[in-house]
């Protein structure tokens, strides 16, 4: 089934068995949803490393006579719409930055039946995901920190890995406040360092602490994958050792092609989110 078949069948449980009479006479959202695949398709970037960048963000303007008959379901038509345009681009092999976004809006001067889209590419004011900087923000309100004195969490997974639920022991991690990046309490970043380096090149530094991979703004290292979860894996640094969790992401997470809850990394593993390949290195 496609993705516009999986859409419109989503859309007749949305309206419980109302689907033709609601949408009878008006524009029909399949109809918005091909238009926007062919926008998203006319609006190509090539990026580093040959990935295609489109908009991941669409405004659509119905007439006030759609936009009035169609009010009671724009806000879960908008969801949909989202949906099905983020499994397109999915199935294309296309990249986004962050979540697609689908705004309704009435469009004054359009007839019964017309609507308009425009399509732009939202950043929310983050650097382009082929910047070769990590984004290394504080993590997010309520995310936990591993705690003080407790060394890496435990880990799970096949041999090589810590052994089935087998913790992984450490020295403290670096909880003292200061901000990422900083030195610990120490006055230094120990021995080791750790990064993670995508397959067109881009370098992400892992700071001691507790780094968060995903597509969100949320994510302190943010790749614009949509296989990837906004908050897709966890990346625990204690300036010796590295522990990847999985934050029970949509689509799993691998390590040198085995699925992980968690594992600690070793110089050379390949991690896989998404379509996006990273070789985890760790220096010193």
């Amino acid at each position: 089934m496609g993705v516009l078949q999986r859409f419109e069948k989503r859309l007749e449980n949305l309206v419980e068995g109302a689907f033709a009479k609601v949408f009878k006479g008006v524009v029909h959202p399949v109809e918005i949803a091909s238009a926007m695949q062919r926008e998203a398709d006319a609006h190509k970037s090539i990026l580093g490393g040959g990935r295609t960048l489109v908009p991941n963000r669409y405004i659509i303007d119905l007439s006030p006579s759609d936009h009035d008959r169609l009010a009671q379901y724009a806000a879960p038509l908008a969801q949909e719409l989202a949906q099905a345009q983020a499994e397109y681009i999915g199935e294309q092999g296309w990249t986004v930055y962050g979540d697609v976004i689908v705004e309704i809006e009435r469009g004054d001067g359009l007839d019964t039946g017309m609507f308009r889209i425009a399509a732009e590419v939202y950043t929310g004011g983050v650097e382009p995901a082929h910047s070769p900087n990590p984004y290394q923000n504080p993590p997010p309100q309520g995310y936990n920190m591993p705690p003080q004195g407790g060394g890496l969490p435990p880990v799970s997974g096949p041999p090589g890995y810590g052994g089935p639920g087998g913790p992984v022991s450490g020295p403290p991690m670096h909880s003292s406040g200061a901000p990422y990046g900083a030195p610990g309490p120490q006055g230094g970043y120990g021995a080791r360092q750790a990064r993670l380096i995508t397959s067109d090149g881009r370098q992400f530094t892992i700071v001691i602490g507790s780094t968060v991979i995903g597509r969100g703004e949320g994510a302190q290292v943010r790749l614009a994958d949509v296989g990837i979860s906004r908050q897709h894996a966890r990346v625990d640094f204690d300036g010796s050792r590295v522990v990847l969790t999985d934050l029970s992401s949509t689509n799993g997470t691998t390590v040198n092609g085995n699925r992980i809850n968690a594992a600690a990394l070793q110089h050379g593993d390949v991690v896989q989110l998404g379509t996006t390949s990273l070789t985890f290195r760790l220096d010193g």
